[in-house]
Formats: C-alpha cells, structure tokens, sequence
C-alpha cells in the first residue's frame, strides 16, 4: 500500500465522520475552510524549506505528485485534522447551548 491509497482511506473516513458532523453547525464550515487553506499554504511552506535543507527523504512510495518539492500526499494530513478535529467537536458536544 503506498502513502495515496492509505490517505485516500483515511481522508474517506474522515470525511464520513465531517458529513454527519458538520450540518449541525452549518456556521463552522466557513472557519474551517480558512483553516485548511491557512494549514495548505503553511505546509507547502514549511515542507519545501525542511525538503530543501535534507531534513526529510522520501521513499518510492509516493504518487509522484509534488507542489514544489513537498509530495500531495502531505498536504492530508492538515485537511483531516481540520475536518476531524472540529467533528468530534461537535459530535461530542452535548447540544446547541455548548456553543461557545
């Protein structure tokens, strides 16, 4: 299994977890997406500079697909935490007075 499929996988679940989640605080949707363009524009960022100076190497796992020299594959991680995160937030809130 190679690093696409396992966050395809794992971007699934997460995303059934947001779909039942997030409609019942519809007003959340707009925060999150601001986050996961502010976590997207930090990880190409910070990827490419820890990338550039040799922090990290890559196996022959990957898609191939890079954004600079940071594989796509990176970029999941900061989307399921924005999505998740929130979810069971909300999932585990008691009601609509938690709101906070």
């Amino acid at each position: 299994m190679n690093y696409l499929t396992l966050n395809l996988i794992v971007l699934a679940v997460v995303t059934v977890i947001a779909a039942v989640a997030l409609p019942r605080r519809p007003r959340l949707i707009a925060p999150i997406a601001l986050t996961v363009v502010v976590l997207f524009a930090l990880t190409a960022v910070f990827d490419n500079v820890m990338i550039a100076v040799g922090l990290m190497v890559y196996s022959d796992g990957r898609s191939g697909i890079d954004i600079g020299l940071a594989p796509i594959e990176d970029f999941a991680y900061p989307l399921a935490g924005a999505l998740l995160l929130p979810s069971i937030w909300v999932l585990l809130s008691r009601g609509e007075g938690d709101e906070r």
